[in-house]
């Protein structure tokens, strides 16, 4: 089973980084992910003693985080402790105040005189009592690498050499950026929780004339909801009545409102922006297209990123690495010089406070959930950041043609009598009639072109022959109405016709009377996404289609796609796409985009499959690893632009980092950088890659 869990309070990226490795090693735990961005942790365990797994997943995050609340998303429990509310952030604030005062003491009465040296301890006693606190707890889980052990290992070895000041300055110094660091990051948190917050908070539910305000989740399917006007929409469901326009951009990006009426569809998390609306309910709170949505979104950092999984790797290995560096800096050299053993202590020291990783641990986690988050307001729903990711590395971009770069809307778009002794709008007639009572796509175009009333009594027979079309017996008079298949089973001869789309054949007894040709009309911003993506440098554009040769030719040419594959079956456009991965270049990615489910086996076989999902379709959503919900297929360059910009911000982070802390170890073991300098290189170069994620959300 999956089980999820909110950590309300976590506040260390290395912590939960240390939790999700414990909870790992339970046996009856296959995986677990903690995602600092969200403060979740999701686990996929082989048990249903929920209580025993519970207590001890409690007993992990405690051991680490003692403050963090622990939530049990999975069984909707109530919370057993209250939430945690911004009273950590005052009692820090008080402390380092009056350990800024004590500091100020100290110099004032100088640090040499014994006042100004017991002003200086209290100083670091109040600043670092959490910190040293915290070093004690680490060292009974024997973790010697933990960010407080080290602080208080650096700055008690300040006071051991004599320097009360800077170990007091550097702990008050160290608990500010840990204040403002814990500020951003809870920041960053409100900002994507902002950015996602489209779940309705109540539902007006219409019982016995009685309308009463209660929680969406209570609300049962057939049920009869009222939405006024300036309120979302809380759950899925059928306008019964009413008339007004809904903001969608919550859910598709879109920026214009879209007019409803009795009979449309309403979906969760949209705007009601003029008239009072009756929706009858057709799904449940927890199956609505808002609850799937925020679900994928903040399930997909459990998907991670090959960047984020190679930071983990790479701070488990740096950090020990860079703690023996210390102790070599602080013993080999003054015994092989004889040089001052205090100054060389304290070189280590310094070189032992820039080691921390947490400024990568944080920031790229929070760069790709805010990717995913900016991606899921403009209508694309990617379901993990490795998804994100491997978006930037598009070499080959397949296409479906019907739903996907067409409409999907079938159009009479010619009527061509045979001769002049039938007209155009008695060869439609005819037509019509004939496809009276059919529900395929075909059809109804027919019939919508027609738009007049069916006389339902001249309709003698009607059969529909499969493949081919439909045989009726209309006032009297046998009718065919097909492809050329039916026309030559019954011998009837055809004009030889070049026509882009599909073309319906009419006969009368035996006597031909012409065609209509239908056409699936291309979508407006098709041609201006393709062009984009050349743009963007995809080397390919591939276009597959099980309509004819003509049709899909025709498409791909208007388009300017470079390869077009038609006549295609569901298997052979498997076969194509294996064909196309045995081409592109290693270590790129191929992306197929289709119209859904009936895509699916393309969708799975491709490196990245992105489905067309038409607003609030479950199939698509499901289908693929992301989502376009507007249909639009001008979105997925600008879901190319997002991926990038967010891998562009995550590698900021990295390389600054790197060279920052680079950069001052080597002045550190010069002597050069002292103390002050060193915690800057920690948690001020994590203050500043935290905010340089949240740019991914602009």
């Amino acid at each position: 089973m999956e089980k999820e869990y909110q950590l309300k309070g976590l506040a260390c990226a290395a912590c939960a980084q240390a939790i999700e490795e414990k909870i790992s090693e339970f046996p009856e735990v296959k995986t677990a992910t903690v995602n600092f961005a969200t403060a979740k942790l999701t686990i996929d365990a082989a048990t249903e003693d929920d209580t025993a797994l519970n207590s001890k997943i409690e007993q992990v995050v405690h051991d680490y985080e003692p403050e963090t609340v622990i939530r049990d998303l999975s069984a909707k429990s109530p919370e057993k402790h209250p939430e945690r509310t911004n009273l950590p952030f005052k009692k820090e604030l008080v402390f380092l105040v009056i350990a800024i005062l004590l500091a100020i003491a100290g110099a004032i009465l100088g640090a040499s005189s014994p006042g100004g040296k017991i002003a200086f301890l209290l100083s670091w006693a109040v600043a670092g009592f959490e910190v040293i606190w915290e070093a004690l707890r680490s060292l009974s889980r024997k973790n010697w690498f933990d960010e407080n052990f080290l602080m208080s290992l650096a700055t008690f070895g300040a006071i051991v050499v004599g320097e009360y000041p800077e170990a007091a300055a550097v702990m008050v110094f160290y608990q500010i950026g840990e204040f403002l660091q814990d500020l951003a990051v809870d920041h960053s948190r409100r900002s994507i929780s902002a950015l996602m917050n489209i779940r309705p908070d109540s539902a007006n539910l219409i019982e016995a004339d009685t309308i009463t305000s209660v929680d969406p989740a209570a609300v049962k399917i057939g049920a009869l909801i009222q939405v006024n006007p300036g309120e979302k929409i809380p759950l899925d469901g059928i306008i019964e009545d009413g008339y007004s326009s809904i903001d969608t951009s919550a859910i598709t990006g879109e920026s214009i409102p879209r007019e409803v009426s009795p009979g449309d569809q309403a979906l969760s998390g949209c705007i009601n922006l003029s008239g009072r609306l009756t929706v009858r309910v057709t799904k449940e709170f927890g199956d609505s297209t808002v609850s799937k949505i925020l679900d994928l979104v903040e399930n997909a950092a459990s998907k991670k990123a090959p960047t984020e999984r190679f930071i983990t790797r790479f701070s488990k290995i740096y950090t020990p690495i860079v703690i023996l560096l210390a102790a070599l800096l602080a013993i080999v050299p003054p015994l092989v010089t004889g040089g001052d053993w205090s100054e060389w202590l304290y070189r280590g020291l310094v070189f032992m406070v820039i080691s921390c990783p947490c400024a990568l641990v944080v920031s790229i986690p929070l760069g790709f959930l805010g990717g995913i988050a900016k991606s899921s307001r403009m209508g694309m729903i990617v379901k993990g950041s490795n998804y994100l990711e491997a978006l930037n590395q598009v070499s080959i971009a397949a296409f479906d043609k019907t739903g996907t770069l067409t409409e999907g809307v079938f159009t009479v778009t010619r009527i061509m009598p045979a001769d002049d002794q039938v007209t155009e709008s008695e060869l439609l007639k005819i037509a019509a009639y004939a496809e009276a009572d059919i529900s395929h796509p075909i059809a109804k175009s027919i019939l919508k072109a027609y738009g007049g009333e069916i006389d339902h009594t001249l309709i003698e027979s009607l059969t529909e022959i499969p493949g081919q079309g439909i045989q009726a017996q209309i006032d009297g008079k046998q009718v065919w109405v097909g492809n050329q298949k039916l026309m030559d089973a019954r011998q009837i001869s055809l004009p030889k016709l070049d026509e882009n789309g599909t073309l319906v054949h009419i006969a009368e007894e035996q006597r031909y009377l012409g065609s209509i040709l239908i056409a699936d009309t291309i979508k407006k911003d098709s041609a201006e996404a393709i062009r984009r993506l050349k743009q963007l440098g995809i080397q390919k554009t591939v276009l597959l289609t099980g309509d004819r040769t003509e049709v899909g030719d025709a498409v791909g040419n208007t388009l300017g796609i470079d390869q077009v594959f038609s006549s295609l079956l569901p298997d052979q456009k498997v076969a194509a796409i294996e064909t196309l991965l045995a081409e592109k270049p290693a270590g790129s990615s191929l992306i197929f985009v289709g119209d859904g489910v009936n895509d699916a086996p393309v969708l799975a076989r491709a490196d990245i499959g992105i489905a067309m999902g038409k607003l609030g379709s479950d199939a698509a959503i499901e289908a693929a690893d992301v989502v376009i919900l507007t249909d639009e297929p001008s979105r997925l360059p600008d879901l190319i632009e997002i991926a990038r910009r967010t891998r562009q911000i995550v590698w900021q982070n990295i390389i600054f980092t790197l060279v920052v802390k680079g950069v001052i170890l080597l002045l550190g073991a010069m002597g050069i950088a002292g103390m002050w300098i060193a915690v800057f290189a920690d948690v001020g170069v994590m203050l500043l890659a935290v905010l340089n994620s949240l740019r991914v959300l602009r």
